[in-house]
């Protein structure tokens, strides 16, 4: 090797000496500072690998959003009545079943002051989804009176057969008629009433219903035959169908939790409430409550839940937070409490009796039963009107 070939092979291995050096000092400090995949100087780091967004499934098209997805009931405070609504007389409005009439009470000196003659066998009174109207359901005169909320004026019936309830779909498109008899769910346009859409079923009874917090689908409580029913609100579509599991089951009332997970749906055979997931609609838990498990009404606050027990002239308080039963209120002399609401305010229990021609006005902080009012033969599901709320559901009010 020539002098000169040596000095270029000592400056090769000299390099080579100092790139590992380098490469070592590299690993070495990115290390001890913890940036193994550290870029060098002057370039852009790689980001890291996206996660996959958890997708949330859409509410129900045209469904004014939910304010909180804790609490359903957010928009029921006291104070929050809508526009619409908000220089309505306050009344409660008993549809009396056996008279064909509708009795308007005023809530502050619980008297009847108007009487007001209705179809045949009318049995709810249910606020418009737009709260405009009070659509009285004549079961069997197969009609509709439309009350005006503002002067308490009936309007021309409409002609609906079989109307034993009524209820909105959440995005205010159609209404949705309990055809008990007929065995039908009746999608009709919420002005007009025409007919939509049909959907037949093979349960009896077809009365009471709640919907979903997305609105996406309702449960439905089939009275006759001891079934409930999921249907999908946009497809109009029953979706899903169970037998509950008691012999003689008469499933009543549906309530959705202020959480929007749990369905309670009254009975007044197995004297207690069904603890339902909507969602996976397996089947459900009975929860004892009293005889003749009637109606479900939620607390201004969200907190409880009213159940009353018209067999027994009682009221169950059901917590959700403890998630069980907290108190039971009887009313003096007994009774027959069964549909209803709450007032505005959040402060009175309002209560048909049933088989007593009387309505109970009840305290809801102690219980205590402030009135018995005496009304026409047979009173129902009576509305209390206004409510606090943005838009309704149906039955005697039900309001998100």
């Amino acid at each position: 090797m020539t002098p000169r070939q040596h000095t270029r092979a000592r400056t090769r291995a000299l390099t080579g000496t100092l790139c590992l050096a380098g490469i070592l000092l590299s690993t070495l400090a990115a290390c001890a500072d913890g940036t193994e995949n550290a870029a060098a100087p002057g370039t852009k780091a790689a980001a890291p690998p996206a996660q996959p967004a958890k997708v949330v499934p859409a509410g129900l098209p045209g469904m004014p959003p939910v304010q909180n997805p804790k609490d359903i009931y957010a928009a029921n405070r006291p104070g929050n009545i809508a526009p619409v609504a908000r220089n309505f007389p306050s009344r409660v409005y008993v549809p009396n079943t056996n008279s064909n009439t509708v009795s308007v009470i005023d809530p502050k000196t619980y008297k009847v002051i108007e009487t007001i003659p209705v179809g045949i066998q009318p049995q709810h009174v249910v606020p418009s989804w737009d709260m405009k109207t009070l659509w009285v359901n004549n079961n069997r005169g197969h009609t509709l009176t439309p009350i005006n909320p503002a002067n308490g004026k009936a309007g021309k019936p409409v002609e609906v057969h079989d109307p034993y309830n009524l209820y909105f779909t959440p995005n205010g498109k159609h209404a949705v008629v309990m055809a008990s008899m007929d065995r039908e769910l009746v999608f009709r346009d919420p002005h007009t009433m025409n007919r939509v859409k049909t959907e037949p079923v093979t349960c009896a009874g077809v009365n009471h219903a709640d919907f979903s917090a997305d609105g996406r689908y309702f449960i439905v409580s089939c009275e006759f035959s001891g079934e409930l029913l999921k249907v999908d609100t946009e497809k109009m579509k029953v979706i899903g169908q169970q037998k509950l599991p008691f012999a003689g089951a008469m499933p009543q009332d549906v309530k959705i939790s202020p959480d929007g997970k749990t369905f309670y749906i009254a009975d007044m055979m197995a004297h207690g409430m069904w603890v339902l997931d909507g969602e996976k609609f397996t089947t459900p838990r009975l929860l004892p409550t009293g005889k003749g498990c009637h109606g479900l009404y939620i607390s201004r606050d969200s907190k409880e839940m009213y159940v009353p027990n018209r067999g027994e002239g009682s009221i169950s308080v059901f917590d959700f937070a403890k998630n069980k039963l907290t108190k039971k209120w009887r009313l003096p002399d007994g009774g027959s409490p069964d549909m209803g609401g709450v007032s505005a305010d959040g402060k009175v229990l309002w209560l048909a009796g049933r088989y007593d021609s009387e309505v109970y006005a009840i305290d809801t902080t102690s219980g205590r039963q402030l009135a018995r009012i005496p009304v026409g033969d047979g009173p129902h599901g009576l509305a209390v009107y206004p409510q606090p709320g943005r838009y309704s559901l149906g039955h005697t009010g039900i309001f998100r």
